[in-house]
Formats: C-alpha cells, structure tokens, sequence
C-alpha cells in the first residue's frame, strides 16, 4: 500500500470532471487538486508557457507528498506530458492516451471525431495515438476555443452555448463520424448540449472516466493503491477561490469543499 495522495491539476474548473471519476473509481485514494484558475485558458497559449505552468503547479504538488499526478488538462497534457516526465521520478498521466485508445475501442464505423482547444487540436496529440493504435481510422478535429469560457462562466446550458457549440459541430455533423472525444476536461460539462446537437447515434468519449481507469491500473500494477483510508480532499486554486468552489460543490456534491488560493508563481 501506498498511503500518499494523488496530486491532479487542471487549466481551472474542467479536471474536476477527472477529480470526481477518480472519487468514484478509486474511494479510498485522496485527492490533492489545483485549479490554475488564474491563467485560464491553456489552449490559446504556447507549449513554452504550458510547460512552464506544468513544471511549477507540479513542483507546488510534490511539496504534498503525492505519490502520482494526473494531467486533468488537454493542452497540458498534449503539450507538456513528455517533457515533465523527464523531469520527475513519479508516476505522471495525462488525459489524451485514455481517451484516444477508449475512441478506437468504440468506434464502429472507423471514423472519429475530436473536439479539443485549439492547442490540442495544433498538437495533433489525439491523432498520433489514434494513428498508433490503428492505421485503419479517420480522424477529423474540431477546436472549440470558447467552450473553455463559458464553462468557466457558468453557462454550460445557457441557449448562447447551445448557439456556439451549433456553430463549432457543424463542422463534424457531415463527416459521419459515430464516435466524439470530448478532448478536454471542460467539456463533459457540456455533454448534454453536444449530445442533443451530434445525436444519439454518436458516441460520447469522457477523458475523466477513462483516465481514471487507466490511474487504477497503474496504482495496481505499482501496489500503490490505499485499501483503508476515508480521505479527506484538498483543493487550491492561484486565484477566485469563492467561486471555484461555488462551481466545485456542483461537480463533485458536497456541501463541504474548503479551497484555499496559493500564489503558484512561487513554485
């Protein structure tokens, strides 16, 4: 057994979405999370500075003690995964491998689509692991730069999202695609809008169950799972802590989730 926590930072308020399929999968493990909710969003911003963010919200989560890190983050995890591996002897996942490898399991008709920020979508990440599990796909990939606001606006089921997000599907409704990968943490909270739009023909890939599922087995394979712990989460956010956990007890569905904010440009 391995009695330490798993660290998880995401952009802002999307890992949750990651935080609480690791709550539901994984009950006894405790849960350290930043919300980098000062420099929201990632996706516009260049893989330098993705790296830079990574490196410094890691080195802040190593100073808790945690045994593993997951990228709850698309872009971070598109752009600076394999460089902050090489930095830190601890176990690090991202979201995109799960997800991607969850889509070619899935699909039918071999033809897939991505919706992602636009730094995943320039990364070609979700691609190059489609392509290396299988030759015999297409893929189409759509970047959705304003979904990540408005998620963070609390508009996910405002008719202003449900216009924008018609606009950006419109782009992957002709391309007969049965399976979509929700390609950053952010947009499972807008499942049911794309889901009415792309219909129920076409299946819904959520990074955050998938990832999940690929931490157990890696704390398995490692013997690093905790068997007997009531866990206690910690959250903490670089800016606008009050609202961050408004929008947090809505995710996660608690009436207690004390976040406390940390200048993370310390790190």
């Amino acid at each position: 057994m391995d009695n330490r926590p798993i660290g998880v930072f995401d952009s802002g308020f999307g890992g949750l979405t990651v935080a609480k399929g690791i709550m539901k999968q994984l009950k006894n493990e405790k849960i350290i999370y930043f919300g980098d909710t000062a420099r929201v969003p990632y996706g516009s911003k260049s893989k330098d500075t993705i790296i830079k963010y990574s490196n410094q919200i890691i080195r802040f989560l190593l100073t808790k003690d945690v045994k593993a890190i997951v990228i709850a983050c698309g872009t971070a995890s598109a752009m600076a995964l394999d460089t902050v591996r090489e930095n830190y002897d601890i176990p690090i996942i991202g979201i995109v491998r799960p997800a991607a490898v969850s889509a070619v399991n899935k699909t039918k008709n071999k033809r897939i689509g991505i919706i992602a920020t636009e730094g995943t979508v320039r990364s070609g990440s979700y691609d190059a692991v489609i392509k290396e599990q299988t030759e015999d796909v297409q893929v189409f990939s759509t970047a959705c730069p304003l979904f990540v606001p408005l998620v963070e606006e609390g508009w996910a089921e405002d008719k202003v999202t449900y216009m924008v997000a018609q606009r950006y599907l419109e782009n992957l409704s002709d391309k007969a695609i049965d399976t979509l990968v929700l390609g950053c943490t952010h947009y499972p909270l807008l499942k049911k809008t794309i889901g009415t739009i792309m219909g129920e023909e076409v299946t819904l890939i959520n990074p955050a169950n998938e990832t999940a599922l690929v931490l157990e087995k890696l704390l398995n394979s490692k013997d690093m799972m905790h068997q007997e712990q009531i866990p206690e989460h910690e959250f903490y956010v670089s800016d606008l802590a009050e609202k961050f956990e408004g929008f947090a007890k809505q995710i996660i569905k608690t009436s207690t989730l004390p976040v406390k904010q940390i200048n993370i440009e310390n790190y």
